[in-house]
């Protein structure tokens, strides 16, 4: 059987871990492995856990089960599974897999038919390795949809915002109270807002249950800092903005003139590592909201002025 092994992109990566319901049917999920390693290879105790019952064929478990065969024995795939010092070797070797600060690696490997999800925990104290199957094609096509992005509407459909798969939003309660979740792309229409155990929610009912309570949520631009500073626009006053806070907060600093001030702005802003895109649409979400295009920081250049939008030539057409 051939296969392919490589590290998981960061969107990938999403898939490594368990997924809820409607996601493991849309994706053809059979269920996951869960193992744990020694440090001579004599001892690979492994766990599975069942979820869509109609895709754990007599077929897949013959292919699982010569996959980790693979992973384990064959020389072709590093021996990635055959121990705790064969993985770390593997992890280092291939450390674009990398994420949360080198603790966890992911990586994909492929068949004809399935895609295997591959989460290595080399310094884990119990469970060193998580596999997440999936039909092949019906990942692909799914990740495809998800690269639209997840909507979020007001309730009579209008379209307010949008965030990547896996991104986050903030939750601002009646009385002002906020919790920040992490949202998954199910379809067009339904989302998973992960909050313990995760709920699964039409577009239009998330935005009709904001309404009802007195609530609303926010984007959580990627690429926003937590906090910069600005020059507040009436004068000379440098202010603090923070990520998804409406409004500003004083400093009781002061320049002497506009010019000044920015230069002062600027310098602060410097040791903070915020670029001037990004303090340019932290100040437009603070004063016009965080879900408006001019609180992303990637509709700036590098001097934090406004990228124009490119007009396409029509030639002579009338």
């Amino acid at each position: 059987m051939d296969m392919t092994l490589r590290p998981a992109t960061p969107t990938e990566r999403l898939y490594a871990y368990e997924q809820c319901a409607p996601l493991s049917e849309r994706c053809g999920n059979p269920g996951y492995l869960w193992g744990s390693l020694d440090n001579s290879g004599s001892i690979f105790l492994k766990n599975w856990q069942t979820f869509e019952r109609s895709q754990n064929t007599p077929e897949f478990k013959t292919e699982f089960n010569t996959v980790l065969d693979m992973l384990r024995f064959d020389e072709r795939y590093g021996h990635v599974l055959k121990n705790r010092a064969a993985m770390i070797v593997y992890c280092l070797d291939h450390s674009e897999g990398s994420f949360r600060n080198g603790f966890e690696y992911a990586f994909r490997a492929d068949t004809r038919d399935y895609s295997y999800l591959i989460r290595c925990i080399p310094a884990g104290e119990d469970h060193h390795v998580y596999i997440y199957p999936y039909r092949r094609d019906c990942l692909d096509r799914h990740m495809k949809q998800a690269e639209k992005g997840i909507r979020f509407i007001a309730p009579d459909g209008k379209e307010r915002f949008r965030v990547p798969d896996g991104g986050s939003i903030r939750v601002f309660a009646n009385g002002g109270a906020a919790r920040d979740h992490t949202v998954r792309y199910i379809d067009k229409s339904h989302i998973e807002l992960l909050d313990g155990w995760g709920k699964v929610y039409h577009i239009r009912e998330f935005a009709e249950r904001l309404e009802q309570t007195g609530g609303r949520a926010i984007p959580l631009r990627p690429g926003l800092p937590e906090k910069c500073y600005a020059v507040l626009p009436s004068g000379d006053e440098i202010i603090t903005i923070k990520h998804g806070e409406d409004g500003y907060f004083h400093t009781d600093k002061y320049g002497h003139g506009c010019a000044h001030a920015q230069a002062i702005v600027d310098e602060y802003n410097g040791q903070l590592n915020v670029t001037k895109a990004q303090a340019a649409a932290m100040l437009a979400g603070s004063m016009f909201g965080w879900e408006v295009p001019a609180a992303d920081p990637k509709n700036y250049d590098e001097q934090g002025q406004p990228i124009k939008p490119k007009h396409h030539d029509r030639g002579d057409a009338r």
